[in-house]
């Protein structure tokens, strides 16, 4: 590899991180290496790229504005690489990140349509229940659930996704099936990471609008486990529809107060601010927009919900 390829990529790690060390592993080399090497970087440019303390490294105002030309720089060299082989091939690492749901479920079981297509391409998976810094872990592509906090991000909506509730036959057996919102009050609830922060689950029914306190006794911070403790027979389940289609289909869950309306979140793909997207990045966009399309409208027709 180029050596000096090599080290305005590890340059855009360390100012996108602030750390050599984070960088470094992304990179496959020591703190000692990365740090020598963006010293040596910032000999040749002839000016300081970092300032750096004990606590942090950061940006100085010429690194600022040498990360942007350099982001561009390499972008561009991508897109470059692209077009002069001419056959849509992609090549590289293409960092997508999800929440952990999101890619076992709905994602894993068809990017095999994606990856076959192109065999030269490898996929890093950021799994987290929580929003990733898009920036700041390097992502190319993220698939987010509901309301986008960085609205200069480029997003594509992918489509929307139906709020339920949810139990299993043995807890239900056991508590008692509730017919309307009111009737949870005493139920065991569950609250997974969707339903945090939360004041209360709120029902729409022949324009009417009825709430009820979350108070749940099972609280988790992955969907996964929400779900799992559900299945178990831990209490009622609120949460997106296709997170729990599976258990669903299987019987292990059954929806509940399937009259009443809990209203929608937004599927969207998200493309980082700040830098041009790959060409991977943006094929991928693609697919899983046609793909999350057809999965989407399956789905919610079978449990007529359209």
């Amino acid at each position: 590899m180029n050596d000096r390829f090599f080290s305005l990529q590890l340059f855009t790690r360390v100012a996108r991180t602030g750390s050599f060390s984070a960088a470094g592993r992304e990179l496959g080399i020591s703190q000692p290496t990365a740090s020598r090497i963006v010293a040596s970087l910032e000999e040749q440019v002839g000016a300081a790229l970092f300032v750096r303390t004990t606590r942090a490294v950061t940006l100085t105002e010429a690194g600022s504005d040498y990360l942007a030309r350099v982001e561009a720089i390499l972008s561009a060299l991508d897109e470059a690489d692209h077009a002069a082989r001419g056959t849509g091939e992609l090549r590289g690492l293409l960092r997508i990140a999800a929440s952990t749901s999101f890619v076992v479920r709905t994602l894993l079981p068809r990017i095999a349509r994606f990856t076959d297509q192109h065999p030269e391409l490898r996929v890093e998976f950021i799994l987290s229940d929580e929003k990733q810094d898009l920036v700041g872990d390097a992502v190319d592509v993220a698939l987010r659930v509901g309301s986008l906090a960085d609205s200069s991000a480029v997003a594509r909506k992918l489509g929307t996704i139906h709020r339920i509730v949810a139990a299993s036959p043995e807890y239900l057996a056991k508590a008692g099936t509730p017919m309307k919102p009111a009737a949870l009050y005493g139920h065991t609830l569950i609250v997974g990471p969707s339903a945090r922060g939360i004041e209360g689950w709120t029902f729409y029914k022949d324009g009417k609008t009825t709430s009820v306190r979350v108070d749940g006794r099972f609280l988790l911070n992955g969907t996964e486990g929400a779900i799992a403790a559900a299945v178990a027979g831990l209490g009622i389940i609120s949460g997106g529809l296709l997170g729990m289609l599976n258990e669903l289909k299987s019987g292990q869950l059954v929806r509940i107060l399937s009259e009443w309306e809990m209203g929608t979140a937004d599927a969207h793909v998200v493309l980082p601010a700040g830098r041009a997207a790959k060409p991977s990045a943006r094929a991928f966009s693609n697919f899983i927009a046609a793909e999350f399309e057809n999965y989407a409208d399956a789905e919610l027709a079978h449990l007529s919900l359209k």
